[in-house]
């Protein structure tokens, strides 16, 4: 079986609204490019395509989501706001999120792109696959749209394959730059899904991602923060898979990894203050790949989330898609020497004590 990637043009349409980065465009504030901008994602699809490693994968046009599947997560009077401000030409609907004019659909076919690639990994089309997708999702909450993400992309499909193929055991492993919150929120009391988020800490959101946030009630213990210094590099995140993400998706046994898969963890990202680069992403997914062959049947869905450095971000989905595919090209990522030698990319011992106490989170596991 070949890997899957889902992608449609429509989803680069999504309008996120005047702003200069982030920052709500005005008199104090000249417009400029949002840095959730669709360019940096057909980057990633038209490298694929340079590469010639487009032709090798197994290709899905995605329809959009059922509004009964967006509703597993978000209620009725959030799905149908959504809904009014894009037909009524657009507007913010939630913290650093702006919804644009027909926003509502091409949202839906985010969504529906996340659903189509884990089914499309669990119903055996794919031996595993990749949803490149816009607007991301994991920092939508059930009643607010958030950080550019309209709706919970992640969540809304772990519930559809749920209750399609009777899964009770889902993991989560978001190594997206910024907090998971979305998904620890919605699944932090319940058992059948084990939430890892490695991000920076503290931020965004603020205040989100602590290390003390575990879960509650039947859920206890099943989501774990790892929140990295600012400056970690290689040496951090290896030691996070090692001594956490690894031993916890042994334990947890799971029977599909998901995968939140920003990258604004890289060295080049103007949103975030870490330092990976390409080989680093291909080595966590061949740890990833590794650990699904003995738990799930090597079933591994990644979804697309941040990510906004139009020069190395393409050479990063390049490196994943290389390693789950198996198939190596003849493309060279001309940064990945540079960001490689930053200062500080050996474990630094600040960023060891994070790591070693979130391994007692660990033993917490259900």
């Amino acid at each position: 079986m070949a890997t899957g990637l889902v992608y449609h043009e429509i989803c680069m349409w999504h309008d996120a609204g005047n702003v200069s980065s982030f920052v709500p465009a005005g008199l104090d504030v000249q417009p400029d490019r949002h840095a959730e901008e669709p360019e940096t994602k057909r980057r990633i699809r038209n490298l694929l395509d340079v590469s010639g490693l487009l032709d090798q994968l197994i290709l899905i046009k995605p329809e959009p989501a059922e509004i009964s599947q967006i509703a597993r997560v978000h209620p009725d009077s959030y799905i149908s706001g959504i809904e009014e401000a894009s037909k009524s030409g657009g507007a913010e609907v939630g913290l650093n999120t702006f919804i644009g004019n027909e926003g509502f659909d091409i949202a839906r076919v985010s969504t529906g792109g996340s659903i189509a690639i884990m089914d499309g990994v669990l119903n055996g089309q794919m031996k595993n696959g990749y949803a490149l997708v816009r607007p991301p999702g994991h920092h939508a909450r059930p009643t607010e749209a958030m950080g550019f993400c309209i709706f919970a992309n992640a969540s809304i499909a772990i519930r559809e394959m749920q209750e399609k193929y009777q899964l009770d055991r889902v993991a989560i492993v978001d190594w997206d730059a910024h907090h998971g919150n979305g998904a620890e929120e919605i699944f932090y009391e319940d058992p059948s899904v084990l939430t890892i988020s490695l991000h920076q800490d503290n931020l965004f959101p603020l205040d989100s991602g602590a290390m003390s946030s575990i879960g509650e009630g039947r859920g206890e213990g099943n989501n774990i923060n790892v929140p990295l210094p600012p400056g970690s590099g290689r040496g951090a995140y290896q030691a996070a898979f090692d001594r956490v993400v690894i031993p916890a998706l042994q334990a947890y046994k799971p029977q599909l990894i998901v995968v939140c898969s920003g990258f604004d963890a890289c060295g080049l990202d103007p949103l975030a203050r870490l330092m990976l680069h390409s080989s680093v992403y291909a080595n966590l997914t061949k740890q990833l790949m590794e650990c699904a062959d003995d738990l799930c049947q090597g079933r591994i869905a990644m979804l697309h989330e941040g990510g906004y450095s139009r020069a190395l971000a393409p050479y990063c989905g390049l490196a994943v898609m290389e390693t789950l595919s198996g198939i190596k090209t003849n493309i060279t990522d001309p940064f990945d020497e540079y960001v490689s030698a930053f200062g500080g990319q050996d474990l630094q011992p600040h960023q060891e004590a994070v790591v070693n106490e979130a391994r007692g989170l660990v033993d917490n596991l259900r």
